[in-house]
């Protein structure tokens, strides 16, 4: 039934403008506002709402993952933005810099302002 309709997914923040701010200048992500929502528009023509929840409780599981063609380049890039980021306990070999190797593909972890977890992620392109 929905399989041709144009779908998007939605995060929560209780911090509408710290998020604004993280996404669009940080991460360099194009965001627009209107009526208190944000709308992050990403590569593919994919789109990501943010709402605004004031009891906000971060997922415990990554919310976003960013597809990139260089794992260590987008790393040492978002780290000189001021990104940290997260190092998980048992199951992940993470090196020095974070990044999980060896089971799937490199990836590395970050959180936004208001705690969701998200993921820069090598694929092949």
């Amino acid at each position: 039934m929905l399989k041709d309709n144009n779908a998007f997914s939605g995060i929560s923040s209780n911090d509408i403008p710290a998020a604004k701010d993280f996404y669009g200048q940080t991460l360099g992500v194009e965001v627009s506002e209107e009526t208190g929502l944000l709308t992050l528009k990403l590569g593919g023509g994919h789109t990501t709402l943010i709402y605004p929840k004031d009891d906000h409780q971060p997922a415990t599981f990554t919310v976003l993952n960013f597809s990139v063609d260089d794992i260590d380049a987008a790393v040492d890039e978002l780290t000189d933005r001021g990104v940290t980021f997260e190092r998980y306990g048992e199951g992940f070999d993470q090196d020095e810099r974070c990044i999980a190797r060896g089971v799937g593909p490199p990836i590395a972890w970050f959180k936004d302002p208001a705690g969701n977890i998200l993921s820069v992620i090598q694929t092949d392109s």
